[in-house]
């Protein structure tokens, strides 16, 4: 936990969420207010299901996931986006719990019965118990969503579909604190559109350092900005 302790005052964190919170909230308040309905959030968590498996090697194209045709990640992707709205109130209540279902999701069909839900290892049980005890933080709900997303995926707690789960997981943090509670804004999208950056900053967060954490906050900003951008509310 002492890792993340005192990140909003890193050099340009604290400002750019600030700053991206500003904007989302002037999107989701301007564009949003007369125009919500549940087929743009539909639409929102079917674009991200289709971001969050490209980036997880998929082939398959935003047609082919919108038609429930993609290939085996894409489907596990779509599983996902089904059920992640219902499970917000598991996650207020009980975290571990819905992390456990949407690894569920991710992996089924591809990890033994037996792995499904369950972290790996002694080590990455304390991994995911030092996570709920960062949702638990007060941060704001944009910087919490990203590191709750690097450590997901650079930890592989699951050791399989982790990266499926951390984006979804980033997706259900913005939702259930209030900042995005009709989910529509597309984190998954934002990440697709700075792929070269989102991935050369995992890497550096992964390697445990201030500079490496604090380069992958920044570029955070930089990737929720773009999320608010392929929100549906923008039309396109």
């Amino acid at each position: 936990m002492d890792r993340w302790a005192g990140v909003e005052g890193l050099e340009g964190v604290g400002s750019g969420f600030a700053a991206t919170r500003d904007g989302i909230d002037t999107m989701l308040r301007d564009r949003g207010l007369r125009r919500t309905s549940p087929e743009l959030t539909a639409e929102s968590l079917l674009r991200g299901a289709y971001a969050s498996a490209v980036l997880a090697g998929s082939s398959s194209s935003l047609d082919d996931v919108r038609a429930g045709r993609g290939d085996a990640t894409a489907q596990a992707a779509l599983r996902v986006s089904v059920e992640l709205l219902g499970l917000v109130p598991v996650f207020a209540r009980t975290p571990l719990q819905a992390l456990a279902r949407i690894h569920t999701l991710a992996a089924a069909g591809a990890t033994p019965d037996d792995e499904i839900g369950r972290p790996r290892d002694a080590e990455s049980a304390r991994r995911l118990r030092d996570l709920v005890g960062l949702l638990d933080d007060r941060l704001p709900a944009l910087l919490t969503a990203a590191l709750v997303h690097a450590e997901l995926v650079t930890a592989r707690p699951f050791g399989s579909a982790d990266g499926l789960v951390a984006r979804a997981v980033e997706r259900l943090v913005l939702v259930s604190s209030g900042l995005d509670a009709k989910s529509l804004v597309v984190p998954e999208a934002g990440h697709l559109a700075l792929r070269p950056a989102y991935e050369s900053n995992l890497r550096a967060y992964a390697e445990g350092g201030r500079a490496g954490l604090q380069a992958w906050l920044v570029y955070c900003t930089e990737a929720y900005a773009a999320a608010a951008e392929a929100s549906p509310l923008r039309g396109g």
